[in-house]
């Protein structure tokens, strides 16, 4: 493969992959999701800690605690993601090899025995925390957003047109629990 097409592939695929970048952008007002698309929240997912849905259609990506078979967690690779492809009458299915390499992977390296900081491959500037906590003996993620650390429940990505390749990412939105007041709260952001 000539290296000039490669690279221009790599870069769409972090263009495709805004759902990472979501967490960089400028913090826009709350709103509700304006989305035509009803999307279906995951239910009875083992070991989840969080999930990504998008336009343009409802497959949603799974990030769940890779457990290994004697009950720990597999310190090499603490997170396993996956899509639920809801499109497709629900159908479980792993991330093929470009969406792992340039997308929607996670690389992540370990803090202590119960803490894990990783990011998306996609975009490395922002790093997110694995942790156990103390109250519920459970892991969760979280990451710091606007000043606020936030114990990630779901990522939003609204996309209005464009392409496979290159499309028109409008805002991100991350919802989950604000570690300071225990609320669920919405932080949108737009990618400069």
């Amino acid at each position: 493969m000539n290296k000039l097409p490669f690279k221009y592939l790599k870069k769409a695929l972090i263009v495709v992959t805004f759902l990472v970048n979501i967490i960089s952008g400028n913090l826009l007002a709350q709103s509700k999701n304006p989305s035509p698309l009803h999307f279906p929240t995951p239910k009875n997912i083992d070991n989840m800690l969080f999930y990504i849905q998008r336009d343009p259609n409802t497959n949603t990506a799974i990030y769940a605690i890779n457990y290994q078979e004697n009950g720990k967690i597999d310190k090499s690779n603490p997170i396993k993601a996956y899509w639920i492809r809801y499109a497709e009458q629900g159908e479980k299915k792993d991330l093929n090899y470009l969406q792992r390499k340039f997308a929607y992977g996670i690389e992540s390296k370990s803090l202590n025995n119960d803490e894990f900081e990783f990011q998306f491959v996609s975009y490395k500037k922002l790093p997110l925390t694995l942790k156990k906590i103390e109250s519920d003996q459970k892991y969760h993620v979280f990451v710091n957003v606007n000043q606020k650390k936030i114990q990630v429940e779901k990522i939003f990505v609204r996309i209005e047109g464009g392409s496979y390749w290159l499309p028109n990412v409008k805002y991100a939105e991350v919802t989950g629990i604000d570690a300071s007041s225990n609320k669920v709260i919405t932080e949108r952001m737009l990618l400069k």
